[in-house]
Formats: C-alpha cells, sequence, structure tokens
C-alpha cells in the first residue's frame, strides 16, 4: 500500500512519515524543491509524474495545497492534508471544493468557517504528540535546570503591522483596540473582530505591500487577511512581551526565553538563543519545572502543537485557556491554565512552591496524551476515515 507524501521540510513531517510507516504503508517522499521546477505550471506537471508513476491510495501534504489539489482532482485520487497552521489561507481557495479532498483542520473556528463548502471532505482533526520520539530525545535528561521556560518566537520578526504606511495616530488607535482585546479576554481576537470595519479593511490593504487576494478564493477575505495577517501578529508580539515583562518584574531570572527573535523590549528575565525543535527543545521541556503556552490570537478554539509536545514528554504545562483543552484534558489533573495574566503569575508562584502537585499533574497529562493522543493516533483516524 503506496502513499505519496509530498515534503518541503515542514518539522511536523517526520513524525507523520513515521506513524505511516507503523502501520505498514509504503511511504513514497518527494521533496517539492526536488522536482525542478520554474512555475506552478511546471511545478503541477511534475507532480503529475510523480502521482502516475507510484497509483498511491492517496496523496499526503502537511498543511493544503491547491495546485495538488487540482492534480489529485484530475487523477481521481484522494488528497489528504493536516493544517499545523491557522490561519491557513490557502484553505479558502476555490479548490477547497474537490471532490478528492480530505482536509483535516485543528482548530474548530477555522473548520466551521470553512466547511459548508465541502462538507464531506473538510473535518475537524486535533494535532497529537510523537510521544516515542520525544521519550527517546530525552532518556538522558538530568534534572531540572530552569524554574519557568517559554519557548517560541515574539513575533517581532513577522509583524507587517509596523511596516503598514498608515500614520502614527492610526497605528495608535489599532493597538489599543489590541489591548482592550488582551483585557478583554484570554484567547481569540473577537472583539477586535468587531471593532474593525469596512474602511479599516480598506486603509489596511491600500497600505500593505503584499495584501492576500481573494480572486481564487470562495468569499471575500480582506477582512478576515486584514485582522490576521496584519493585527492579530502584532498583538501576539504585544502581548507576549508585555508577559514577559510582569514575569520577570515578579520572578526576575527565574524566568527562560528561547527565541529567535530581538529581545530589546524585554527586561529582568533570563534570555537564551533558539532552539532546535527536534533535538534541543524536547530537553528543555523536560528540564523546566513549568513550561509556558501562549497562544497567538488567530487559534480562537484550537490547541496549538506546543501544548501536545509539552504533555507528550513528560512536562508541567501552564497554557492560556483555549475551548477545545476541556474535550481531551482534565483542567487542573492533566495541565494548569490561566484566564488572565494576573493569574498566571499567581499559578507560577503556586506551582514553584508544589512540586508534588506539579509533578503529579505532569505524569497524568504524559499519560492521557501517550494513551490516545500521539501523532500515530490521529494518523489511524485518518485511516479509519478515508477507508470508510
Amino acid at each position: 500500500m503506496n502513499i505519496v507524501f509530498f515534503r518541503y521540510k515542514n518539522i511536523c513531517e517526520p513524525d507523520y512519515i513515521e506513524a505511516f510507516k507503523k502501520l505498514g504503508i509504503n511511504v513514497i517522499e518527494v521533496f517539492l524543491d526536488s522536482l525542478g521546477a520554474t512555475d506552478l505550471e511546471s511545478q503541477a506537471a511534475a507532480v503529475d509524474s510523480q502521482i502516475r508513476a507510484a497509483t498511491p491510495m492517496f496523496v499526503f501534504t502537511i498543511n493544503f495545497f491547491p495546485y495538488i489539489s487540482i492534480v489529485c482532482e484530475h487523477l481521481n485520487v484522494k488528497y489528504v492534508s493536516v493544517s499545523v497552521t491557522c490561519p491557513m489561507m490557502e484553505i479558502f481557495n476555490k479548490t477547497i471544493r474537490n471532490s478528492c479532498n480530505r482536509v483535516f483542520l485543528f482548530d474548530k473556528e477555522q473548520y466551521l468557517s470553512v466547511r459548508d463548502e465541502n462538507p464531506e471532505g473538510i473535518f475537524h482533526l486535533a494535532l497529537g504528540a510523537a510521544v516515542e520520539r520525544l521519550d527517546a530525545a530525552t532518556q538522558n535528561a538530568v534534572d531540572f535546570k530552569y524554574d519557568v521556560s517559554f519557548v517560541g518566537s515574539l513575533y517581532n520578526e513577522k509583524d507587517p503591522f509596523v511596516n503598514l504606511q498608515i500614520s502614527d495616530e492610526e497605528k495608535i488607535r489599532y493597538e489599543e483596540l489590541m489591548k482592550n482585546q488582551m483585557e478583554s479576554s484570554i484567547c481569540g481576537q473577537n472583539l477586535l473582530e468587531g471593532e474593525i470595519g469596512d474602511e479599516d479593511v480598506v486603509q489596511i490593504k491600500l497600505s500593505a505591500d503584499d495584501f492576500y487576494p481573494s480572486d481564487l478564493s470562495v468569499f471575500n477575505l480582506d477582512k478576515f487577511v486584514a485582522i490576521n495577517n496584519y493585527l492579530s501578529p502584532h498583538m501576539t508580539y504585544l502581548e507576549r512581551v508585555l508577559i514577559m515583562n510582569r514575569l520577570g518584574g515578579s520572578f526576575g531570572e527565574k524566568i527562560h526565553l528561547f527565541t529567535n527573535s530581538d529581545v530589546s523590549a524585554i527586561r529582568n528575565i533570563s534570555c537564551h538563543g533558539p532552539v532546535n525543535t527536534i533535538t534541543e527543545m524536547p530537553l528543555v521541556f523536560r528540564q523546566s519545572r513549568i513550561n509556558l503556552n501562549i497562544s497567538t490570537r488567530s487559534i480562537k478554539t484550537g490547541i496549538p502543537q506546543r501544548v501536545w509536545d509539552v504533555l507528550g514528554i513528560g512536562g508541567f504545562l501552564l497554557t492560556n485557556y483555549q475551548e477545545e483543552l476541556n474535550d481531551y484534558f482534565r483542567i487542573g489533573e492533566d495541565l494548569e491554565v490561566y484566564n488572565s495574566h494576573d493569574e498566571l503569575i499567581e499559578k507560577i508562584d503556586y506551582y514553584l512552591h508544589h512540586e508534588d502537585k506539579r509533578l503529579e499533574i505532569a505524569a497524568k497529562g504524559y499519560q492521557t496524551v501517550n494513551a490516545s493522543n500521539s501523532t500515530l493516533n490521529r494518523v489511524i483516524e485518518i485511516i479509519k476515515l478515508i477507508a470508510n
């Protein structure tokens, strides 16, 4: 049984390949950048040739590629894609309607926003953890080295808001809206979405260098793009800087930030460079008393990959509340959540002084992920759905 797995060096790819192989599926790996194509038409032709030669049960990618869907529709071959990104603009391309598609989205609100375009081909599926790989990566881990750790971007290196050609007054107004959103809830961006009007969308669109077009989309995406590509990343930056500095004021160098971002706006904490996702990040999770997750605001209800990775390695996790956490975990038993920045500080202080409770929660979180929430479990769900 063959599948063709088109790759582009996404960090999630090896875990899905390993899961497919465990099920006895022969995975034919094809790196898209190795096909020698110079334009989209030749790339599609190269993909077509690869699929014809392999006669696969289905084609698979991490995230959705419209041109691969076009090829699969033409060849009458199922195209399976798993999103690890939210938002993912490509799912709104008109090719999402193709009957060949089996698209799996981890954020339920994102899923609901596009489900009706292809009810038989779009599904909600949570992410999971590559538990065996994570265990192997930390088998030689020593005792705790860090009190509280956050691994991730501050988002200032991917923040197109700062380059918008709008007045300082307008930027300040947008930032005030972002701050109101952060104060009103710990996740999502519904308040911000309600405050952004048509004039704002037009202003952002005209001021941006590379505004994502709606020409080939199932509906006009201008407001969605303005918020998610320009305002939301900047709000994530503001929030992460705010949290790091508040934690620095309360706990000082007990807070450890591992990032490739510019940290010039961060004060009083221990700043480290980036860590390798495969070889180093698992060790940080295992060797931290408390691991933080601060979800990007564009992930409205879903559970980010970071949550699964921390729990899948036996780390203690303190994350902002997300609606879908209740579907998979027992809050206070498998992991802990905060609903405000004040509560975040209170819970860090509590769990730094209650090690037995912290270790108990970490152990239960690991058991929950290992029992039924691994990447292998998710791949089995995908195969069952395709088979049916």
